[in-house]
């Protein structure tokens, strides 16, 4: 590539699976703060500065806000305020926060200032980016300086010590040394033997049918007489593991889609080293062509589907480019991108903390070792949500000295791959100069990448309160793409809309049937469906896929011969 210029509520101090996932999720634009560190995001910086000007320039406003604050404190300290924790708050869900006068009037405080703060920040009328990055340190501190936090006041620590008779501090110290001995250097979010892949996750029937050096091509059994002639191919982030699309049983896309008749293929991404350096976004992208023919060839059919995610999406996009470049874009029945980004403008938290200077160090970091280690990418996820991924955990795993509850999606988050430096630098490069809105300005193969040209029916699944890639960003790739478009809008986070199987009654999902070029205008027209969005994307898909025949004898063929038992080798690489 080249540029020019599961669960229940666990417990009051818990989301559930579904909004913890949502926090867990993979940085598809590939934060240079993953290369850096993310300490360095805590230092005063230019924005820092221009937050300071824009408050010195409102000194009325800033009065006000003191003055304001002064008399709620004053207010908290009589017992005369009517500022508490919300019901939803599970900070504050010991009944002791309400009960015992001396706390309740410690997070009462404490919502106080962390209100003005905001407030301050929204006074300051900062740009976009700015505004982004202070909002990122703000909350930070906001969320660690909450009274619950602290050993010495936590009604649950001082519980837990009363009853296991000082053992959960002990508990609580030897989990904190731990994680501090060896990155991520954040407080565990499930236990390393809480689920093993082949036993617990990933245990869908199938079988590797090619390998290469980057990735093992899995194709799973049908599971019905009859089966839909286009085959569908699954293709994950470059930096996570295959396995989110195949969690534990009942909470498998590929399960579900293979219940649902269609032929599914996954490709499973090597987890590369120092040694696979220079591989790049030609090297994925041919991985991928790769797997498309041998779906095709093994199905006997001449088109095959995708569906991609997150980063995933990105190269799948650059791919689908160079195939109407190349003259193949007929053996490409239809494109799904979940959760995937390609228009880089404004894009949420991710896209503010990327600048030119900072890129540059970041790509330098980790050509030096060449690859970006997972590790320190799952810092930066934690940090990026701290209330959900730092300090929920701080409290269960810590204060009160227990195990964190199992779940399968943050198993998978923590299963953490390395990143190839080349491969680093193009998703940064792209990020920078929002390279996929400019046709000809990337490349894929050689082929100049103009998203125009890929007239492919597509279907592009977001979600509403996904914090890395926001729906209106994703949104914009109706408007990228040249073919029909439909636009699907989850209610859940980044991951929890794309591990979203049928059966949850409170799921749903928004679709309207255009696609105006305003994001607003879109959400205005569209019409709320009840349920989870895998059965409408299995329709949709399999209007596309070719009708029915009966169900292949085996696993492989066309040269194609099953090699080893799903989920193959590579998925358990470390």
């Amino acid at each position: 590539m080249t540029t020019r210029q599961d669960g229940a509520d666990a417990g009051p101090g818990f989301a559930d699976a579904a909004d913890i996932a949502d926090a867990a999720s993979a940085l598809d634009l590939l934060l240079s703060d993953a290369a850096l560190g993310v300490a360095r995001r805590f230092l005063p910086s230019s924005s820092t500065l221009r937050f300071a000007l824009g408050l010195a320039r409102r000194p009325g406003t800033v009065a006000r806000r003191g003055v304001s604050l002064a008399g709620e404190l004053a207010s908290i300290a009589a017992g005369r305020s009517a500022i508490a924790p919300g019901r939803k708050d599970r900070r504050f869900a010991d009944p002791a926060w309400s009960s015992n006068p001396l706390l309740a009037r410690a997070a009462a405080a404490y919502l106080a200032w962390a209100g003005t703060a905001e407030s301050l920040l929204a006074d300051a009328e900062l740009d976009w980016r700015d505004n982004e990055r202070m909002r990122f340190v703000l909350s930070n501190l906001i969320d660690a300086a909450a009274p619950s936090n602290s050993p010495l006041i936590s009604p649950v620590a001082w519980k837990a010590l009363i009853d296991t008779g000082g053992g959960s501090a002990l508990r609580g110290l030897r989990s904190l040394l731990s994680d501090l001995s060896s990155p991520p250097r954040v407080p565990t979010m499930v236990a390393p033997d809480a689920f093993e892949v082949g036993r617990d996750l990933a245990v869908t029937p199938g079988a590797v049918v090619a390998r290469s050096e980057i990735c093992e091509l899995i194709h799973y059994a049908p599971a019905l007489p009859s089966v839909y002639r286009y085959p569908v191919v699954i293709v994950p982030p470059m930096i996570n593991k295959y396995y989110i699309t195949d969690l534990s049983p009942g909470r498998s896309m590929i399960e579900y889609l293979v219940g649902q008749g269609h032929q599914v293929f996954v490709v499973s991404w090597r987890n590369p080293d120092a040694r696979h350096r220079d591989w790049n976004l030609d090297s994925y992208g041919a991985a991928i062509v790769g797997a498309l023919d041998a779906a095709r060839a093994i199905c006997a059919a001449p088109r095959a589907s995708v569906l991609a995610l997150c980063s995933g999406g990105i190269a799948t996009s650059m791919v689908a480019a160079h195939l109407a470049v190349a003259g193949r874009l007929e053996q490409l029945a239809t494109i799904g991108l979940g959760v995937t980004v390609l228009d880089q403008s404004q894009a949420g938290t991710a896209g503010a903390m990327i600048d030119r200077r900072t890129a540059a160090l970041a790509t330098a970091a980790s050509w030096s070792r060449g690859y970006l280690d997972g590790r320190t990418l799952a810092e930066v996820f934690a940090w990026l949500r701290p209330g959900d991924l730092i300090w929920n955990y701080w409290v269960n795993n810590y204060l009160e000295g227990k195990r964190p509850p199992p779940f399968d999606i943050l198993y998978w988050n923590a299963d953490t791959t390395r990143l190839p430096a080349a491969v680093h630098r193009d998703f940064i490069e792209i990020a920078l100069t929002n390279a996929l809105t400019k046709p000809d300005e990337a490349t894929m193969l050689g082929s100049p990448v103009d998203l125009s040209k890929v007239g492919t029916d597509a279907y592009v699944i977001a979600g509403i309160a996904d914090h890395l890639c926001p729906w209106q960003s994703c949104y914009r790739t109706t408007q990228l793409l040249g073919g029909r478009s439909r636009f699907v809008l989850s209610t859940s986070g980044h991951i929890a809309s794309m591990v979203n199987p049928p059966g949850n009654p409170k799921a749903t999902f928004q679709t309207a049937a255009g696609n105006p070029s305003e994001p607003r205008d879109w959400l205005r027209a569209a019409q709320t469906v009840p349920g989870s969005w895998w059965p409408d994307y299995s329709s949709w898909l399999a209007e596309r896929s070719g009708g029915q025949r009966d169900r292949p004898e085996g696993l492989g063929g066309a040269g194609f011969r099953p090699m080893e038992a799903a989920p193959g080798s590579y998925v358990h690489d470390r």
